[in-house]
């Protein structure tokens, strides 16, 4: 695993933003709301280590709050879409009326671009914390949705899924006992992903006026924020410009690094069971009796 470059890095940087997201509002009184007029625009300094806004706010502290923010989102958004992406993936392999039913809705989510459906449902439901979780869920589960499906419809296959189905065994202990385990690895790279696409996403819709309301500190109000006075204040949006693209980078890192690992050991198993079949098929025989 230290060999998988991709891997390291990303747990590198991700960890170091999740790290100080936790660790510094607990060392340091950081106050993202607090308003000071006489403070504001202030250049980064002893006091201010990263500047202030226009309503005289520090900088750091709503930077590491929409650290919290972002993390917490992503966090929810790619536990819910893999959740009911893959209750909905595998119902669909199982049930040719319901796959027909879902599968079409989901062609028409996916036919949308994913900012345009965001800001669309964002709009409806209202701009929170919640309806935020609800609008990005229903944009990242069709997808997901789509992956276990094909991953399920292979496996459905194999002889010891038509095995349990012979003998009578439940769907839910064929899903529980079989289809999962060998969907988790698939699963857990779709997530980092999906953890990754929430904070941009989120990013452009505070930035476009509808994500996050205002004054709450997160990392597309900072910008939304700052794109005013960017030219003659750039403090505004530097540092948490490079906060987001650090922290989407490391979970794409993380991702690709989870995806090299798993095909690999995909592969080693592959060939492992070709070389048993082709030099121990006497064995393998003994072992089916």
């Amino acid at each position: 695993m230290l060999g998988n470059h991709n891997l390291v890095l990303g747990a590198v940087i991700f960890g170091v933003v999740a790290v100080l997201a936790v660790i510094l509002p607990l060392v340091l009184n950081l106050e993202p709301l607090s308003v000071s007029p006489r403070d504001r625009l202030q250049p980064p300094s002893f006091e201010h280590i990263l500047g202030t806004d226009q309503f005289g706010r520090d900088l750091l502290a709503r930077l590491i709050y929409g650290a919290q923010t972002s993390l917490m989102l992503g966090a929810s958004v790619a536990f819910s879409s893999v959740f009911l992406g893959t209750v909905v993936g595998i119902l669909c392999s199982f049930s040719s009326l319901i796959d027909n039913i879902l599968m079409r809705i989901c062609d028409g989510v996916m036919a949308i671009p994913a900012i345009l459906l965001a800001v669309a449902l964002t709009a409806s439901l209202g701009p929170n914390v919640t309806n935020l979780v609800i609008a990005l869920t229903i944009v990242f589960t069709p997808n997901v949705a789509r992956i276990v499906r094909s991953k399920t419809l292979s496996l459905k296959s194999e002889p010891f899924v038509e095995a349990s189905v012979a003998f009578g065994a439940r769907l839910l202990y064929i899903m529980w006992r079989h289809i999962l385990p060998n969907t988790l690895s698939v699963l857990v790279v779709q997530a980092t992903f999906i953890f990754a696409d929430t904070i941009i996403v989120e990013a452009a819709l505070s930035f476009l006026g509808a994500g996050m309301p205002a004054p709450e500190p997160s990392w597309g109000n900072i910008l939304y924020e700052g794109k005013s006075v960017i030219t003659r204040f750039p403090w505004m949006v530097a540092f948490t410009s490079m906060a987001l693209v650090f922290t989407v980078i490391g979970l794409n890192l993380i991702g690709d690094g989870l995806r090299d690992l798993l095909d690999k050991s995909t592969l080693r198993a592959s060939r492992e069971n070709m070389l048993q079949r082709l030099f121990f098929p006497a064995a393998k025989k003994l072992e089916r009796a």
